[in-house]
């Protein structure tokens, strides 16, 4: 067991480095719109005209609603596109990271303490029980 749990811990640390690493991030995702501007002298209205050049936007949510950022250029675009990228790597590291430590705390023993609850050490745990259910 002990084996184990020094392997767990090893890619734990591992993990833990990888946060280090990570770089300018953002939650989100990228999409393209393509319109068309509803002027019947523009090139956009004629048939089987591909429209005017996508808008290209992050969308986030903030507060439970979504909200759009235009990216202006392809720069833009190319930087937005790393940020969300690394928000996606964070992600998957902070999963990998739960994950083992779920693991260890399940295999890591108990440490033995002599004898069993205290009287005072009873009341105050059914007084922290009973304030976290009336919260």
């Amino acid at each position: 067991m002990s084996d184990l749990l020094n392997s767990l811990e090893a890619q734990r640390t591992k993990i833990l480095q990888q946060f280090l690493s990570l770089g300018d991030l953002r939650p989100g995702s990228i999409s393209a719109v393509v319109h068309r501007c509803g002027k019947s002298y523009c090139h956009c209205a004629k048939p089987k005209d591909p429209g005017h050049e996508p808008q290209i936007r992050v969308l986030r949510k903030v507060h439970g609603k979504s909200v759009a950022e235009t990216l202006s250029s392809p720069a833009a675009f190319r930087k937005a596109q790393g940020e969300v990228s690394e928000f996606h790597r964070f992600q998957k590291l902070g999963t990998e990271l739960v994950t083992i430590n779920e693991t260890i705390c399940r295999l890591r023993p108990l440490e033995q303490e002599p004898g069993s609850w205290t009287a005072e050490e009873k009341k105050r745990l059914l007084r922290s029980i009973r304030k976290s259910r009336g919260k």
